[in-house]
């Protein structure tokens, strides 16, 4: 019987199992989903409840035995000592020992990291990274959240994550007055768009937002502003033009910083395309050290539903290995 690993994936309502293969490939996969406003026990009754068939199933079917757990959180961990550090979306969470939870319920070590960082390994292995030593991922959805690797290795600080792009300071330009400073994820995140645009108090009637909201403002949607501006709707690229130029500026600092070879940019927000991507381009040439212009790539992610999942498989393969229990061939 081989040993292989099991990826946990824990976000706000989407729960899955999966069983990912060395190569990165999602083998066999099982989702779930708990109501909103569900607590940690209910996620987790969950997962004591599915668990256990989808190892009988990999035994069985598949002839493997799962010697490492690999979790991708949504929200900040500690991932030296397996704490949940928090939760922004769901209650119960707060300093919870869930590697030792799952150690204790499966038998099986467990090892835990943040989301967004299990999505940028799988994408430097699988995806938009491959080919690059310096690789920095930043997902831009109803939050935003980042990862580096550097010299091939995931980047996690002193073991509370690092990258949180999110979380760095840009000015306000909502603020109405000069030297303002806010959250990136406070105005640039799918949910701060949103508010925004939900309060315009009037579209001009005949222009596409007008038309992809039927000219009620309370319903517009990030999928729809990108697509009035790709439309060439002068509020809509406006406004995109002020998020590209928030992103630009902390893109630039991690530029800086770090020199990635790639910026690989992922989440609902970041699917708009050209529309926010070509102005964000731009505006980092004026933002980076100059030493460093023409000398980086901003490129969309390859990887879909499943990144988090891949990357959670990868982390803890590495781990087995590690331990020289794999005979797969882990990717390192």
């Amino acid at each position: 019987m081989k040993t292989s690993v099991l990826a946990v994936e824990i976000g706000g309502s989407k729960l899955q199992l999966a069983w990912v293969d060395h190569g990165g490939a999602v083998r066999r996969v099982y989702r779930g989903q708990v109501a909103p406003g569900s607590g940690a026990q209910e996620i987790l009754s969950w997962f004591r409840a599915s668990a256990p068939r989808f190892l009988e199933e990999l035994a069985q079917v598949e002839g493997l035995r799962i010697g490492q757990i690999g979790i991708g959180f949504g929200g900040p961990v500690d991932s030296a000592r397996g704490l949940v550090l928090t939760s922004h979306q769901i209650a119960g969470w707060d300093r919870y020992p869930l590697c030792a939870w799952f150690e204790e319920q499966f038998g099986i070590p467990a090892l835990l990291e943040n989301d967004s960082n299990c999505a940028g390994y799988a994408e430097y292995c699988c995806g938009a990274g491959r080919g690059t030593r310096q690789f920095c991922y930043m997902n831009i959805g109803s939050g935003i959240g980042g990862a580096l690797v550097a010299d091939g290795k995931l980047y996690t600080g002193q073991g509370l994550g690092a990258a949180e792009i999110g979380h760095t300071w840009v000015p306000d330009w909502t603020a109405g007055q000069a030297g303002v400073a806010v959250k990136l994820e406070d105005r640039c995140s799918g949910w701060s768009i949103e508010r925004r645009i939900r309060q315009w108090k009037s579209l001009n009637a005949g222009t596409p937002l007008y038309t992809a909201c039927g000219g009620d403002a309370s319903q517009l949607t990030c999928a729809q502003l990108g697509e009035a501006a790709a439309a060439g709707d002068g509020r809509a690229l406006s406004e995109l033009d002020r998020v590209a130029n928030a992103l630009a500026v902390a893109l630039g600092n991690v530029i800086t910083l770090f020199h990635p070879e790639r910026i690989a940019l992922g989440g609902g927000v970041a699917l708009m395309g050209e529309v926010l991507v070509g102005p964000l381009r731009k505006k980092l040439e004026r933002y980076a050290f100059g030493e460093y212009r023409g000398s980086f790539e901003v490129v969309p992610c390859e990887l879909e539903e499943s990144v988090v999942t891949v990357g959670a498989g990868l982390i803890a393969a590495r781990a087995l290995e590690g331990r020289g229990e794999s005979d797969s061939g882990a990717v390192s």
